[in-house]
């Protein structure tokens, strides 16, 4: 804790020095010296404040799962990571490298559902729009700082654990803009909350975020359903405490994940990499050094759906190592009545919606 500290108070100059600029950024933005761009099309916003880790792709997920029940939705990414640029629809046998590894994972969970990337969303909502003359709300994934684009309803995702409210400027911390911005959002999440989360708990958290008057706050977490095979997708396999198992994961953070599954297996050892992290010949070599050091013989290779994206390029390596390298899926959940309530305010957004 105490080198926290003095990290951050040596960083504190370039974190003033990146909060001006952002700052300006958003003043001109607000002065309308710089545009933002309105569509005559419901568009819903996901993201947050800060460099990962609030769960944004399944939020969207979820949005996708429940609005694609009534409506035609679309989905529009930048496409972090990807080595190609412009505006692409995402195809289920793309690459991670093509089109992002999160864009990729939403596709093949929801094929027929329209998802593209674009560096500019200023310029893919009207291209999304031309190719897919159907879809009647467009989903943006991780635009809260997309200032150019003004979405009709702005949806601001915050961990449990690691609140805006408690973070600092990058890059003594990870905010992507001062606590402030939590303004813009019409809709504010807690995300990655402990199942047995109290009433006192959601109430001390509301009162930290201090929510405007037309804001509302809302609770959910992940459920992790049983894993499957990433070689045979058909099989799956339950969690059991007779298992061992290695972790290869490069997402921001690893320990709600770790605190579940350390609850479901006999041992969980994590080897962890950087966010969107593509990985090498190199690194497949390491993690079959840590599949075999595992004790005892009944182990697995567990990895995330948004990793599995980026892995899948050496399915003929696991084949070939007889490595059983299971994908673990997780779905959003939402507090106690939260899910009826929030399912009311983007109802009434998109039935009010007026071009």
């Amino acid at each position: 804790m105490a080198e926290d500290i003095v990290i951050r108070i040596l960083l504190a100059p370039f974190s003033l020095l990146y909060g001006i600029a952002v700052g300006v950024r958003n003043t001109l933005y607000r002065l309308g010296v710089l545009k933002s761009a309105r569509f005559d099309i419901p568009v819903i916003s996901v993201g947050n404040l800060t460099v990962g880790g609030a769960g944004k792709s399944p939020h969207i997920e979820y949005l996708v799962r429940w609005l694609d029940q009534y409506i035609e939705v679309a989905v529009l990414s930048r496409g972090y990571g990807r080595k190609t640029q412009g505006y692409r629809p995402v195809s289920v046998i793309d690459t991670a490298t093509e089109v992002g590894d999160e864009p990729l994972q939403i596709k093949r969970k929801f094929p027929h559902v329209p998802v593209c990337v674009s560096e500019s969303r200023v310029l893919g909502i009207p291209e999304l729009v031309r190719r897919n003359p159907e879809v009647q709300c467009i989903l943006l994934d991780d635009a809260f700082q997309h200032l150019a684009v003004t979405p009709g309803l702005n949806i601001l995702l915050t961990e449990y654990s690691r609140p805006f409210t408690r973070d600092w400027l990058l890059p003594s911390g990870r905010l992507r803009e001062s606590r402030s911005g939590y303004r813009r959002a019409d809709l504010i999440i807690v995300t990655k909350c402990p199942p047995e989360l109290t009433e006192e708990q959601r109430t001390a958290l509301v009162q930290e975020i201090a929510p405007l008057p037309r804001q509302r706050v809302f609770f959910s977490r992940y459920q992790y359903d049983e894993p499957y095979d990433l070689l045979r997708p058909d099989v799956r396999r339950p969690l059991d405490t007779h298992t061992d198992a290695l972790l290869v994961s490069a997402i921001a953070h690893t320990d709600y994940l770790l605190s579940y599954l350390g609850q479901q297996m006999r041992s969980v050892y994590a080897f962890e990499f950087a966010d969107h992290h593509y990985f090498t010949d190199s690194d497949l070599e390491d993690i079959r050094k840590r599949f075999e050091a595992l004790p005892g013989s009944n182990k697995i290779l567990l990895t995330t759906e948004k990793d599995a994206t980026r892995l899948e390029r050496y399915n003929d390596y696991f084949w070939k190592h007889q490595m059983p390298v299971y994908v673990l899926p997780v779905r959003v959940v939402f507090d106690r009545d939260d899910e009826a309530a929030f399912q009311a305010e983007v109802k009434r957004f998109l039935l009010e919606f007026r071009v």
